[in-house]
C-alpha cells in the first residue's frame, strides 16, 4: 500500500477554502485534467479530460473538523483507496493537507495530480 501526501498554505479564510474543497460542483475549477463533476447522494462523478468518469464514494464530510475523505470506486482500478483532505486553520489563512492510502501503485501519480490539484485550489482562491 502507498501513502501519498501534499499540503498547501492558502491565504484566505479557513472557512472560504472549506466551502470550496467540499463543493461538488466546483472541483473541475480547480482540480487539473477534470472537465465536470456531479454528486449525487455519496456518490461524486467526475468526468476527466478525454472523456472517461471516475466515481467517487463520499466517506467523510466533517464541516467541524473540516475533513472530507472519499474512495474512487469505479475508473481507476484501485482494490483500495482513501483519500482525504483536511482544512487547518492558520493565522494567516488555510493549511489544506491532501493524502491518500492506495493500492496498487506506488502513488506518484497520485500524489503529482494532489499537488497540481492544491495548487489550482490556492491560484483559484488568491486571485
Amino acid at each position: 500500500m502507498a501513502t501519498v501526501r501534499q499540503h498547501v498554505r492558502i491565504n484566505r479564510p479557513v472557512d472560504e477554502v472549506w466551502a470550496l474543497v467540499t463543493d461538488a460542483g466546483a472541483l473541475a475549477t480547480w482540480f487539473p485534467g477534470m472537465e465536470s463533476s456531479t454528486l449525487t447522494g455519496d456518490v461524486r462523478e467526475c468526468t476527466m479530460a478525454g472523456g472517461f468518469t471516475v466515481k467517487e464514494q463520499i466517506v467523510t464530510n466533517d464541516p467541524q473538523l473540516r475533513r472530507f475523505q472519499y474512495r474512487i470506486v469505479e475508473g481507476i482500478p484501485f482494490t483500495s483507496h482513501l483519500a482525504t483532505i483536511d482544512v487547518l486553520d492558520e493565522p494567516a489563512g488555510a493549511l489544506v493537507v491532501y493524502g491518500a492510502d492506495l493500492e496498487p501503485g506506488d502513488g506518484t501519480q497520485m500524489s503529482a495530480a494532489f499537488g497540481a490539484a492544491l495548487q489550482g485550489l490556492k491560484a483559484m482562491l488568491e486571485t
